[in-house]
């Protein structure tokens, strides 16, 4: 048989399954009132090692043999990109006045800072137990501290989306805020990135300064040359064909020059997503025509290919255990209450204060994209991983019980309009 059509035949049953199982945790994840999202974040574990490589180690090693993982990588890599991408073209913040972009920072200083601080010393404190060498002690805390200073932003603006608050004084705060905590996180991730992958310092000056480069040109030159797809789509109302190549080929093109730099293609992908013209109709259309394909085909590949590398009996022993409780615990406490007392400081009300708290503390699917990049370039070891792949699933999955619980639906159509008092 032909070489490239014995892969196909390999290939294809393996997207068949991973769409199959991610659809049906999907939709127990409706079921269940979370969103479909975490359902397949699960379903890729389960489609790892965990337990269906637990359950049948044969039929699990059949499915997904070594030879198809790399196409796997592949396909994640190419989702991840243009899921960013999509992330940073739906981002809008000239709608947002001074007083809400200084309120913002507030939040999201909050919400960062905390994290990365108690994920800094828990990193140092167990870098014995949980480092195998794979990077110096001060850069594994730091890594760590940055996973958990993340929000799951794209999953926070679908909660308040699907509840009519995006335009809410929390949901505009929290929106912004979520961005902005994201964004700080991805430059530390670069930061992290350039220097480990050089030790000796002036290769990771260079992809800094690349990187910087980089961003400044797409924002500044390549964002004008493509206000005029805005201006044509305003004019006419459809994507030509001409205009789809040109939106898709921009962050596959900028994703490898991110990955050439050294910096990983999400960060070309999301950077590409920036520089696409502003018009929301624009923008509305970019997401109708794209997300659905991308996190209905791509994303999928993405979470299994994360649970196959997650291996959650590494972490079955005591002093393992203890390690995951320490750094779920100190993920939580940073981020919920530090975004709490800030809402509470800024005049919001405690139930207000904490319902923010529960959004921001979502972690979802950008911390997989973060950590996957760790493991890639060795920052972290497979323990740490699956740690923080559970700290993903559990801090998603809590996020809207504790926001209901905080503001119920009949406190929640009573929210009032103070920006004026806020100001």
């Amino acid at each position: 048989m032909d070489a490239n059509l014995e892969l196909v035949l390999k290939v294809l049953p393996a997207l068949v399954v991973i769409l199959v199982v991610a659809a049906l945790c999907g939709q127990l994840a409706l079921l269940a009132r979370q969103p479909r999202v975490l359902g397949e974040m699960v379903a890729g574990v389960l489609l790892g090692p965990t337990l269906f490589g637990w359950l049948f180690p044969a039929a699990q090693k059949s499915l997904f043999p070594p030879e198809i993982k790399p196409i796997l990588y592949v396909l994640s890599t190419i989702g991840l990109t243009l899921y960013m991408f999509l992330v940073g073209a739906g981002l809008d913040h000239k709608a947002s006045s001074p007083a809400q972009v200084r309120r913002a920072g507030v939040l999201a200083v909050s919400g960062f800072l905390p994290s990365l601080a108690l994920g800094f010393g828990a990193g140092l404190l167990l870098y014995g137990t949980l480092s195998a060498g794979e990077s110096a002690r001060w850069e594994f805390a730091l890594f760590l501290g940055g996973a958990l200073s993340l929000t799951a932003f794209p999953m926070l603006a679908r909660i308040l989306y699907e509840r009519g608050l995006q335009n809410s004084p929390i949901g505009r705060l929290t929106l912004l805020a979520a961005s902005v905590d994201d964004a700080v996180a991805w430059c530390l991730l670069a930061l992290l990135t350039a220097l480990h992958l050089d030790t000796g310092g002036a290769g990771a000056l260079r992809t800094i300064a690349l990187t910087a480069v980089f961003a400044v040109v797409m924002l500044k030159l390549v964002a004008p040359l493509l206000r005029p797809l805005g201006t044509r789509f305003a004019a006419t109302g459809t994507f030509t064909p001409t205009m789809m190549y040109v939106v898709v080929l921009v962050p596959l093109t900028a994703g490898w020059l991110t990955d050439w730099i050294g910096v990983y293609a999400v960060f070309g992908g999301f950077l590409a997503g920036l520089a696409m013209p502003r018009d929301p109709r624009f923008r509305e259309a970019l997401h109708g025509r794209m997300m659905e394909v991308v996190s209905t085909l791509l994303l999928p590949v993405f979470f299994t290919f994360s649970g196959l590398n997650t291996h959650l009996d590494g972490i079955a022993g005591g002093a393992m255990l203890l390690a995951f409780l320490l750094i779920l615990a100190v993920g939580f406490v940073g981020k919920y209450f530090g975004c709490a007392v800030s809402m509470r400081a800024m005049g919001f009300s405690w139930r207000e204060s904490y319902a923010v708290g529960a959004l921001m503390n979502a972690r979802g699917l950008m911390i997989l994209i973060f950590i996957n990049i760790g493991l890639a370039h060795g920052m972290i070891g497979q323990e740490v991983f699956a740690m923080l792949v559970l700290v993903a699933v559990i801090t998603t999955a809590g996020a809207v019980p504790l926001y209901q619980l905080a503001l119920p639906a009949r406190l929640e159509a009573r929210q009032p309009d103070r920006e004026d008092e806020l100001v």
